[in-house]
């Protein structure tokens, strides 16, 4: 019961990875404010059902569980995401910012709409979700009540490391994975700690991407299965992930990884101007002496 008495919202939580944080924030003893439009697996149509769903079984398993159907990538969705927790539970502790869909196409054959839409709903809308709540938890703050917040955003192997026919969507999660990192700085000092996972699981999402994996094993362990991501998502919003902020942690399966982001690497220095005709040189030499890249998804 790590997280008892928490309040916690969890966006895209109707079905998949979503539904399985939402669940076991509630066996962990957190009051759930369930959010999710109801969309398909590319964002078209609607439904308040995934939503009212899970909620039931929250509550039908004794734990508190409220649904809420708002566009969070629209202002006042996310608004009515945050004020669902704060009228039902009195307080937010939690954000988990889960929600998105896919519109995968190679980049000569993607839309702007499709570009649009995906964008829109992951970077978007974590970023409305966060400064809503931080807005919250700075006004706590300065009123001498200091919360203990956690935010949980959902970034990507695509965001990290790029993946083939996934411009729209590798581009979205790499932005999460920065907008974590500034989270982190500006919201620490009023008691919010921000990290991001990225996770690897057999959802709608992912039929294309791990079309390979997507079938449960006959018998063992299920390496595919949403609800392993979910330990880790559960102890990043509790009260014991203090001091863990500004992280992008992978999961898949039984395997927790911290991925270790940009750093300085190798340089080259002279005095004065390179000429062009000097730089080549330079940069070979400085990737002869750093590891290769990782290699994109896909490629």
């Amino acid at each position: 019961m790590i997280c008892e008495g928490r309040a916690v919202l969890v966006t895209g939580a109707g079905r998949g990875l979503g539904r399985a944080h939402a669940l076991e924030f509630a066996r962990q003893g957190a009051r759930v404010v369930v959010n999710d439009l109801g969309v398909g697996p590319d964002g078209t149509g609607g439904a308040d059902g995934p939503a009212r769903e899970t909620a039931d079984e929250i509550r039908e398993g004794g734990g508190e569980a409220v649904a809420c159907t708002g566009d969070i990538a629209s202002a006042d969705g996310a608004a009515g995401a945050v004020r669902a927790a704060l009228e039902a539970y009195g307080r937010l502790d939690t954000i988990v910012n889960n929600a998105g869909f896919v519109r995968d196409r190679m980049l000569v054959n993607l839309t702007e709409d499709d570009w649009d839409a995906v964008v829109r709903v992951h970077l978007r809308g974590h970023f409305l979700v966060l400064r809503e709540a931080a807005v919250h938890w700075r006004a706590e703050a300065k009123a001498g009540r200091r919360p203990r917040a956690r935010v949980v955003n959902t970034s990507s192997g695509a965001g990290l490391l790029g993946s083939v026919g996934q411009a729209n969507y590798a581009a979205a999660k790499a932005g999460i994975a920065a907008l974590t990192l500034v989270a982190a700085a500006e919201l620490g000092r009023y008691g919010v700690g921000v990290n991001a996972v990225a996770p690897a699981a057999r959802t709608r999402m992912t039929e294309g991407v791990f079309a390979d994996r997507m079938a449960a094993p006959e018998d063992g362990f299920d390496a595919m299965d949403p609800a392993n991501v979910s330990p880790l998502v559960v102890w990043l919003g509790a009260d014991g992930a203090e001091g863990v902020t500004g992280r992008v942690f992978e999961a898949e399966g039984g395997r927790i990884r911290l991925m270790d982001g940009y750093r300085p690497g190798p340089e080259a220095v002279r005095p004065t101007r390179w000429d062009p005709s000097d730089v080549g040189g330079a940069v070979a030499d400085l990737l002869s002496q750093a590891p290769p890249p990782e290699p994109v998804y896909g490629a």
